[in-house]
Formats: structure tokens, sequence, C-alpha cells
């Protein structure tokens, strides 16, 4: 015999609401402290707040400035620097051929591996070339620049040009050959091919080591200028940063070398900063290739 089945009323539930300041915190906004501690800027900042007072320290233990002058007397020759235009002539003068050189190897870079990504003998020949020239120093150039080109801006060009291209051209190619096969062929069965296809698949596939490629470039070309200013940067009357060291030292006018240097590194920490952190946040961190 089968027990018919007898359906069990439950009681009802009733729930009682719990008030909210009984659930603890939920989300408490930062304090200013820990607001100031997520910004890099800020942190950036202070670190190098402390490191001024590390050198206005150690100069002033040392007390020696024609070894080290203190932080305070190199900003001083770094504003007089400034006001009197000597410093901001020489600068944008660097600059200019640091333009040229730069964009110069990028441009050869560009037409490297491309030869590079269409063919096998393209691969072998940057392979090749980069194995020879990639571990020699720029600088080391400089005399057969000086023979072929003469004292100017073609001889500064030549040994920036190669600072750059064996950098760009190697991370660009490295990433390039980094793409997946399934990346690529979306872009084959999309009917891309030739430029179209390195345009729209592999640049934006391969452009966080693109990326690299021009960061490494830049901070060459950017050392190999100054240290060639510094052997003969004078041309026409006229003389970049390297060359404005170069004079003070000769004139024992410490702390203007060391306004030289401060105004080298000034750019470095800008254009690493407001130019290829801005071209990364717009790039591969909005595309999610990096966190």
């Amino acid at each position: 015999m089968i027990e018919s089945e007898v359906s069990v009323e439950r009681p009802e539930r009733i729930e009682t609401p719990v008030p909210s300041d009984k659930l603890g915190v939920v989300e408490q906004p930062l304090t200013l402290w820990e607001q100031a501690w997520n910004t890099g800027a800020l942190r950036k900042a202070a670190l190098l707040i402390l490191l001024a007072a590390a050198w206005e320290g150690y100069a002033r233990a040392t007390n020696n400035p024609l070894l080290v002058p203190t932080f305070s007397d190199t900003v001083m020759a770094f504003w007089e620097g400034i006001t009197t235009g000597v410093l901001l002539g020489r600068t944008a003068y660097s600059i200019r051929v640091l333009v040229m050189g730069y964009s110069a190897g990028i441009a050869a870079a560009a037409l490297l591996t491309a030869f590079a990504v269409s063919s096998q003998v393209g691969t072998d020949l940057l392979e090749t070339l980069s194995s020879m020239f990639n571990p020699l120093p720029a600088i080391a150039l400089l005399p057969l620049a000086l023979l072929w080109f003469g004292l100017g801006n073609p001889s500064l060009m030549f040994v920036m040009v190669h600072s750059v291209l064996w950098a760009v051209a190697l991370n660009t190619h490295s990433g390039f050959r980094a793409v997946s096969t399934a990346l690529r062929m979306v872009g084959q069965n999309c009917g891309l091919s030739g430029p179209r296809y390195i345009l729209k698949i592999l640049i934006p596939a391969a452009f966080p080591s693109i990326l690299t490629g021009l960061k490494i470039g830049w901070a060459f070309a950017w050392r190999t200028l100054i240290a060639a200013e510094l052997v003969f940067g004078v041309s026409s009357g006229q003389g970049g940063l390297g060359w404005f060291i170069y004079e003070n030292k000769n004139q024992l006018e410490v702390p203007s070398v060391f306004a030289g240097l401060f105004c080298v590194i000034l750019i470095g920490l800008a254009v690493e900063n407001l130019v290829f952190r801005n071209i990364e946040l717009r790039t591969v961190r909005r595309w999610g290739m990096q966190t």
C-alpha cells in the first residue's frame, strides 16, 4: 500500500531588517594621506625631495665645492643659466639635433623591420646586422663620423641613428614575431594583406614591444648626443648641453656643470612622464594589454 503524500506547510518566515549602522563600514572614504600615497606623481615628487635633501646634506658634510656643490648652489646656477638664456639656447640646440637624429633612426628601423617581416632574407639580414653592430657603442663610431661627415650636425645624427636603429628594430621585430597565429589568421580571413595587415593587425598587437624599443632608443640617442657634444659639440659657433658642461668644466664652474647635468635629467624625466607615459596610457593601457 502506497501512502499518499502529505504536504507540509512551513511557517511563514519573517525577517527583521538590520539597521544600516549595525552593518559596519562597507565603504570608507580614503584619508588625505592614503589619497596622496595612491598618487604616483606625489610619490615620485617625495622621492625627488628626499634625493635633493640627501645631496644637500652630503655636499655640506663634504664641504668641497670643487668636487660636489650643494643642491642650492646648483639650483642657483641653473636659474642663472635660464634667466640669461644660455642654458635655454643650448637645450634648444640639443633637442633640435636629437629630434632629427631620433626621427632618422626610427625611419631606418621601420624600413629594416618591414623588410625583415616580409621575407626570410630580411630576417636573416636584421639578425646578422644587429649581432654585428648592436654591441658596438655609438660613441666608438665618432672618429669615422668626423672623417666622413666633418664637424657638425651630420656627424651627430650619424652616431644617433646607430644608437636608435638596433634597439627599435629588434624590439619591433620581436613584437611582430610574438603576435599569435590566431590573430594573424583573423586578419587574413578579413582580407587584410600588405600595409593594411601590418597597420591593423601586427602594429597594434606588437605595440608594447614597439613602445619599449622607442623608449630604449630615446635613452640611447639622448646619452649618445650628450657624449658626442662633450667631444665635438660646437658647429658654426653653436653647441648643445654637452658642450655647455664641457665649457664650464674647463672654467671650474662646477655648479654650472651640475646645472647642465640637472637639465639633462629634467629633460629625461619630462620625456618619460609626459610623452611616453601618455602614449602608454592612451594605447596599451587603454587596450588592456598592460595593467
